[in-house]
């Protein structure tokens, strides 16, 4: 069973797959996103569904969502939270996944720096950041509930 991780952002929303044991997050893709939280989780939905329409194998196993819900540092929530909470809620009604939220504070950063060592040319990392840091958010929900979700186990 494999994991969807979402770093969910106004403008893009990033994609990354966990393997098919649900152990380790890679990068997928970055998809713009639409006006509204819940208009942009329509259209990820939307396209879940094409993929698995199409037999796409690392889509057609996707079982559950981890979305990244932004705080600030201190741990407040801000604007860009209650947006995210609106995307990961539509998401799951619409696509019918478990959707699980985990904290992404400092997500990003780790991405450009993972990015940084392998990417020199700034441009081209900023066109992966989104999904870099979608794949941090999912190793770190993983990481904190190893073979939870894909055991089907509410994660503790």
């Amino acid at each position: 069973m494999r994991l969807l991780g979402i770093d969910y952002g106004r403008r893009r929303i990033g994609l990354a797959l966990s393997d098919a044991s649900g152990v380790l997050a890679r990068p997928w893709r970055t998809i713009e996103a639409a006006p509204t939280p819940q208009a942009s989780a329509a259209a990820l939905s939307t396209l879940l569904e094409t993929l698995r329409t199409a037999e796409d194998e690392e889509v057609g196993d996707v079982r559950a969502a981890i979305v990244g819900l932004p705080r600030r540092l201190s741990g407040e929530e801000h604007e860009q939270t209650q947006a995210a909470r609106r995307f990961a809620d539509e998401l799951g009604r619409l696509s019918g996944l478990q959707v699980y939220l985990q904290d992404e504070r400092l997500s990003s950063v780790e991405a450009e720096q993972r990015l940084a060592v392998r990417e020199r040319d700034w441009r081209v990392r900023k066109r992966k950041l989104d999904a870099a840091a979608a794949a941090v958010i999912l190793q770190d929900f993983i990481d904190a509930h190893p073979r939870t979700v894909p055991q089907g186990d509410q994660p503790g």
